[in-house]
């Protein structure tokens, strides 16, 4: 209790001699990591009949449907009932200095056997926004929604973290793909949460799961290895499945930088600099190192905000996602929209980027793609926090589509080959490229839906624009977030459904 009062400013610790009054230093952040600040606040959820505090199967599958893509066909029809809570912990920042943040706990219950006893723990991680205001309680939102359908409904205690810098937060950033920070942050609300399970009717089973997607499957992976090689005897996860996630940063940066960069990258690539600025990487001396003058001013504070990426091009905060200039090389086939006049990136910045990966290259092979001793700040930061440094050594399931124009499946692929590499017997790793058109093999009906939906939503387009243009855009605009989470997320259940306790 003292702890907890110090922490949050109210009470403290003093020692009254001869008049003087002498407060006690704060603890260490690390014996505070993972404890609640307060009590499990229970969350009511909107409905068309009004507010509820528990929504019923029934009911959510009507909201569901009406708000999630694909709907319950994807999720499959609730069988519990569902009840939000949220509640605010102790974790770290980047500088491993004491700070709250906020994590939903979605509790199932009901009559089903399925809703009953002892349940499995799914420690969820989101994927990238740039609103702060983002919250895994507000099941208004798509992705909260999916996630409580998805796992919650069909009997899974979900835990999911807003991560530091968003709703429950007072960070003014985030620690955006930071490793270390981001599993320390996952790890230390599961803590929490599991010290408030017995007092809101979650019975947690031995069971533990984490998964995630985008930005969440490298959460999710990260969290994962932290686990294994950092708090064994704290954690037993039965199973992972992390999704269209950046694991492969070296890969993934330097692709970028070499000529093909990913959509939305004018803005994930401001909050990932600003994340390892934050951590100590010394990644500028100041904004305009990196940033045209335009951007520059002000852009360390941009992300996470109160404006989406489309009302901050809009406001000339952002450009439109040309990252580079008009005359800067290379450039890749196929990325010319990334490339013009209003640009983001310095060319004098990218270029010194482009000179260290000419003369340190990394990605040298499968089996040791971090052999290499980049010079560059940022590239320095990306080696450290690319999850390639260890083997799983629990069943493992990674997901995702090859083609992807916002996290590229070569994340996946080298992911996997860099696992295979290592040789270990014991290596239990299943990949699924829901793109993929083969008439065989695993997850077909999970693959030929998703080529269905694709077509559907290309028709769809054609037919009211008359462009096929326009309907190839369509899909490429819905590919990541719209058309390959909820299946992979589906193939993702499925899987933790039939892991092996441990």
């Amino acid at each position: 209790m003292a702890l907890l009062l110090a922490s949050c400013g109210g009470g403290g610790s003093a020692d009254h001699t001869g008049g003087t009054v002498v407060t006690s230093p704060p603890p260490p952040p690390q014996q505070l990591r993972g404890q609640a600040i307060g009590g499990a606040t229970l969350v009511p959820v909107a409905t068309s009949g009004g507010s509820v505090n528990t929504v019923d199967p029934a009911t959510l599958k009507a909201l569901v449907d009406a708000g999630t893509d694909f709907g319950s066909a994807v999720t499959g029809t609730p069988t519990c009932a569902i009840t939000t809570y949220t509640l605010k912990y102790h974790t770290i920042d980047s500088a491993g200095a004491d700070t709250p943040a906020n994590t939903a706990i979605i509790v199932p219950s009901g009559s089903n056997p399925a809703c009953q006893g002892g349940r499995p723990v799914l420690l969820y991680a989101h994927g990238t926004s740039v609103l702060k205001s983002t919250d895994m309680a507000n099941l208004s939102a798509s992705e909260p929604r999916l996630i409580a359908a998805m796992f919650a409904a069909q009997g899974y205690i979900v835990v999911a973290p807003n991560y530091v810098g968003y709703a429950g937060s007072t960070a003014g950033y985030h620690p955006y793909l930071d490793a270390q920070q981001q599993s320390a942050d996952m790890i230390d609300a599961l803590r929490a949460a599991r010290s408030v399970f017995s007092g809101i009717g979650a019975g947690a089973s031995s069971r533990l799961m984490v998964t995630g997607y985008s930005q969440g499957g490298f959460v999710a992976l990260a969290t994962q290895r932290a686990m294994q090689t950092q708090y064994a005897s704290e954690f037993a996860v039965t199973a992972a499945a992390p999704l269209s996630g950046p694991y492969a940063l070296t890969l993934f940066g330097d692709t970028i930088f070499n000529g093909a960069p990913t959509v939305g990258s004018s803005g994930f690539m401001p909050m990932l600099i600003n994340a390892g600025q934050r951590a100590g990487a010394a990644l500028y001396t100041s904004l305009g190192d990196i940033y045209e003058p335009k951007y520059a001013s002000g852009i360390d504070t941009l992300l996470p905000g109160t404006q989406g990426l489309g009302d901050l091009v809009a406001a000339g905060k952002l450009p439109n996602d040309v990252l580079f200039a008009a005359d800067s090389l290379p450039q890749s086939s196929g990325y010319a929209s990334f490339f013009g006049p209003d640009h983001l990136i310095k060319t004098s910045y990218r270029d010194a980027y482009l000179a260290d990966l000419k003369a340190n290259p990394c990605n040298a092979s499968n089996g040791t793609p971090q052999s290499c001793a980049p010079a560059q700040p940022l590239r320095k930061w990306l080696l450290k926090n690319d999850l390639r440094t260890y083997v799983p050594g629990v069943p493992l399931f990674l997901c995702g589509g090859d083609e992807d124009p916002v996290v590229p499946y070569a994340n996946t692929t080298s992911t996997a080959a860099y696992f295979r590499a290592q040789g270990g017997a014991g290596l239990q790793l299943t990949v699924l490229n829901v793109d993929d058109l083969s008439l065989g093999g695993p997850s077909l009906t999970t693959r030929t839906e998703f080529a269905a939906a694709k077509e559907a939503l290309r028709r769809l387009t054609l037919n009211q624009t008359g462009s096929a243009a326009a309907a190839d855009q369509a899909v490429k605009d819905a590919y990541h977030a719209g058309l390959v989470a909820p299946f992979c997320l589906r193939e993702a259940r499925a899987f933790l459904d039939s892991a092996p306790s441990r």
